[in-house]
């Protein structure tokens, strides 16, 4: 399934349509804060990855909380 797609910064940067050192510094500010809706992401073997299904939900709560 394309969703289930494990995208590496650059790929979430590209989906996000944002730089990533966005992606970076957005994944720093989720471990310094443990905010009430962190993007989704794993390590692995020292590398971030986020699966595309996890990103899109993600963004969705995040569209809801900005609209209201």
């Amino acid at each position: 399934m394309e969703n289930d797609e494990i995208l590496t910064v650059q790929g979430v940067a590209d989906l996000l349509k944002m730089k990533p050192a966005q992606i970076y510094e957005m994944c720093r500010a989720r471990t310094r804060a443990r905010r009430t809706y962190p993007h989704p992401m794993m390590r692995l073997n020292g590398n971030l990855r986020f699966r595309r299904s996890d990103i899109l939900k993600w963004l969705e709560q995040q569209a809801k909380r900005t609209i209201g």
